[in-house]
């Protein structure tokens, strides 16, 4: 099913038939999030900017003449994106988030239920966020080969950025593009650790997006957990996943580089220098963990490559690499 179906299908009648009007006038192309919030204006983040939505499906700057997101809105939608059965998905709930066919996600939020100093599940939810999922084949291209080792193997990769710069669809296609093997580089066995179902986008456990045909997904799994299981249960050559922080994080690190697996993952830093600010993830490097360092920005667009540094912090490029994450 389209990208476009698949999305529209999960929105309550009226708001499907605002968002069928943006898109006949606006297209699919730069549209990220439709965010509903109950008894507020409509509204779209497209090409990175937001705006309201009137019933017509034009943007407007007049709260007055924006449509207003009803209760109905909302539940209509959660009966759909949960298939009429919103407590059958307490684990998603409990995240925030339901993924959707085709990998989006729809993040919630509301009225958090806290037992045993955890979230248990979410009530009275107010408060969707489409996040419109697109992979970009080839991004990573340009990158792979700093990946490569000279004899065999891959380095230990971190990749770095501010948020909404292209750290995860990078990640998609290193994973891919690692997981099939080019012409001289034999595909390798991947796991990828996909604590919040970003980067395989798995519907009812099966990835919606291409990561490739040696590629083993435990979804919706703590990223320390999972490498761990991971490295007991398929015997990965690399594990890759998204967004390091925890202590917990980096001591499964330690562990995967101590029985032998290389580990490509994302951390939020707009510069080496930042990695300073965050112990455990300085504790990696300062140790000589990585072996590779990717920065991304937007320089020259979106997803630019703004540099690329071995695991002495030493550049290994010329200048900022135009981005393909549009």
């Amino acid at each position: 099913m389209a990208t476009n179906e698949n999305i529209l299908n999960g929105l309550s009648t009226r708001l499907r038939t605002i968002i069928e009007r943006y898109t006949q006038m606006n297209g699919w192309e730069g549209l990220e999030e439709i965010r509903l919030r109950e008894d507020r204006p409509l509204m779209v983040i497209d090409s990175g900017r937001d705006g309201m939505l009137t019933a017509k499906g034009t943007t407007t700057r007049d709260v007055k003449r924006a449509c207003v997101v009803s209760h109905d809105d909302i539940a209509g939608t959660l009966e759909l994106i949960s298939e009429s059965s919103i407590y059958a998905f307490e684990d998603e709930l409990k995240n925030g988030y339901i993924t959707l066919r085709g990998g989006h996600r729809v993040g919630l939020a509301g009225r958090a239920v806290v037992e045993g100093g955890g979230i248990k599940t979410l009530r009275d939810i107010t408060c969707l966020n489409v996040r419109i999922t697109r992979e970009i084949k080839g991004v990573s291209n340009k990158v792979i080969s700093y990946i490569y080792k000279p004899s065999n193997g891959v380095y230990n990769t971190m990749i770095l950025s501010p948020p909404m710069a292209g750290k995860t669809t990078l990640l998609r296609d290193i994973v891919r593009n690692l997981s099939n093997g080019s012409r001289g580089r034999p595909g390798l066995k991947v796991g990828v650790v996909d604590e919040r179902s970003e980067i395989a986008g798995c519907y009812n456990g099966l990835p919606q997006n291409d990561v490739g045909i040696r590629t083993d997904v435990l979804d919706c799994c703590p990223k320390d957990l999972g490498m761990l299981m991971l490295i007991r249960s398929m015997s990965p050559e690399v594990i890759c996943t998204d967004e390091l922080g925890r202590k917990s994080d980096a001591d499964a690190i330690l562990e995967a580089c101590n029985a032998g697996v290389s580990v490509i993952t994302t951390v939020h830093a707009s510069d080496v220098g930042e990695l300073k600010s965050k112990p455990y993830v300085d504790m990696l490097v300062s140790g000589g963990i990585f072996g590779r360092f990717i920065v991304l920005g937007d320089s020259m667009g979106k997803g630019t490559v703004e540099d690329i540094y071995d695991g002495g912090l030493n550049s290994l490029t010329s200048g900022p690499m135009k981005g393909d994450v549009t």
